[in-house]
């Protein structure tokens, strides 16, 4: 018998609620905000001055040459063209990397709350997963749950920095004590770190590719639709040493093949823009987080302290609402008409029932509104 079709995300179910309801869309990821100008003129310029057949299978020189640049800026990290492999989005990269990396009866630790096309694509690679959670409220990672973990089938573990629900990062010293594991048993690192350009409070972005004992074994994943937002580009890319990078090329030449070859001149050209458009283009989003964090707060709810990503997360009974999320979801979008994540939905077992995610990437009428929702919802329970 075939297997099932797979269950729609709960990012869809929530947005098509929202859609069907009327309701403030807090849930799913995206901006509804300005979209950057510069980025859709060079669409434009590349649209028409640039070719629209397939570019290299790798990606295009001009773009991979880009990305290996601003990490050099950004994360001082020492690439070249052969690292990089461009891909059509984050979740692409991570899907060819796993494909590239599993083969069937390999154990592959996730780290929970997990964004949710992890698993899948472990098991869609024939591996099988194993658990270990982050420590709520202020979500630690679990060194000791992770040695305990690793058996004799383990080949892998896939990490996540910023956190997507959680908005945590994970520490050098962290990283560290990661690569003494992954070299002690031989293990490669997938890191999705889609979110690292959007890092609000000065904390470092660390990658594994910056720590000695990962530079051979780690696989960067990264994203434009996340550092410029525009989401619906889906241009991402995976970086790794060029034998790991030759392999996850091997995959993605079967999956995508390649990506739009005028979004990713566009995406080229972005990474150009000086740094003050950056810090510029980063102060709306935090602009826009402070406002939703701070109506929160001012409303009665327990917002928890979070790095990056674009989303907080409400801890609910410390908020003085019902300890179970999906059923607060629920109750939101059809009582409140605000649109919400269940953090439980990032968990393949033994779910955090007690948090919610919020999304902080709309205009400032758009939050004010949901938050004198939200305030009603709360002061009537």
């Amino acid at each position: 018998m075939a297997d099932p079709a797979p269950k729609t995300t709960v990012f869809e179910t929530m947005s098509s609620l929202a859609r069907t309801l009327g309701a403030i869309n807090l849930g799913q990821g995206f901006p509804e905000m300005e979209e950057p100008g510069e980025l859709i003129a060079a669409a434009q310029r590349a649209l028409a001055q640039r070719s629209n057949q397939y570019p290299p299978m790798r990606g295009l020189p001009e773009l991979r040459g880009a990305i290996c640049a601003y990490y050099a800026r950004t994360q001082g990290l020492d690439l070249t063209l052969d690292n990089v492999v461009v891909t059509s989005g984050g979740t692409e990269a991570l899907a060819a990397s796993l494909l590239a990396l599993v083969r069937p009866g390999d154990e592959v630790v996730l780290v929970q709350p997990l964004y949710d096309a992890y698993l899948p694509l472990v098991e869609w690679a024939g591996g099988v997963a194993k658990f270990v959670s982050l420590t709520p409220p202020y979500w630690a990672f679990p060194l000791d749950a992770l040695k305990a973990v690793i058996g004799p089938k383990t080949k892998g573990l896939v990490l996540n920095t910023p956190n997507n629900p959680v908005g945590t990062m994970l520490s050098g010293k962290v990283l560290e004590a990661i690569g003494e594991l992954a070299r002690e048993h031989d293990l490669w690192v997938l890191c999705d770190e889609v979110w690292e350009g959007m890092v609000f409070d000065g904390t470092p972005h660390v990658s594994p590719l910056a720590v000695p004992a990962l530079a051979e074994r780690a696989i960067k994943v990264g994203s434009a639709g996340k550092i410029f937002s525009m989401t619906g580009w889906k241009v991402g890319w995976a970086v790794a040493a060029p034998a790991l990078a030759a392999r996850i090329a091997g995959r993605h030449q079967f999956l995508t093949f390649t990506t739009a070859t005028p979004l990713q001149w566009a995406v080229a050209e972005a990474f150009a823009l000086p740094a003050m458009w950056h810090r510029e283009h980063l102060a709306r989003y935090a602009a826009a987080k402070a406002r939703l964090t701070d109506g929160l707060t001012a409303a009665g709810f327990a917002v928890l302290p979070a790095s990056g990503t674009w989303f907080v997360t409400i801890d609910l009974a410390a908020s003085g609402l019902p300890a179970d999320d999906v059923q607060v979801a629920e109750r939101l979008v059809r009582e409140a008409g605000v649109a919400s994540i269940p953090v439980s939905a990032f968990y393949a077992q033994d779910a955090e029932r007690g948090y919610l995610r919020l999304c902080f990437t709309k205009e400032p009428a758009a939050i004010d509104s949901a938050l004198a929702r939200l305030a009603a919802f709360r002061a009537a329970i």
